[in-house]
């Protein structure tokens, strides 16, 4: 995880970046500072072709480090559609108790 605060400017939120190996996805929380809301962007659901198989080791290190923080999410957003893995953005908002709004660009 690389983190990287809030600048002097009160409108820059902090931001953690999460790197997802095997697809080389890059994922990200932002938040204010001041209010603790945050947004989770591209969210990875962990795969293996060979296997078939899912799990979701990537998006619970994005819950426990959100949990942490103490953040609340308000979105879970997906950038775009991708075609190298799969999004989580339906497991984490389930597990935020179904309160973040979900979208995708």
């Amino acid at each position: 995880m690389q983190f990287h605060p809030a600048t002097e400017n009160t409108d820059s939120p902090n931001v953690a970046a999460f790197y997802e190996k095997a697809s080389g996805s890059w994922q990200y929380v932002a938040w204010c500072p001041d209010t603790k809301k945050a947004v989770i962007v591209d969210p990875v659901m962990d795969f293996d072709p060979a296997a078939g198989a899912t799990w979701t080791w990537s998006a619970d290190e994005i819950l426990a480090y959100v949990r942490d923080q103490g953040l609340d999410v308000e979105w879970v957003l997906d950038t775009h559609p991708h075609a190298d893995h799969f999004s989580s953005a339906s497991y984490i908002k389930d597990q935020l108790g179904g309160k973040p709004k979900q979208a995708i660009g």
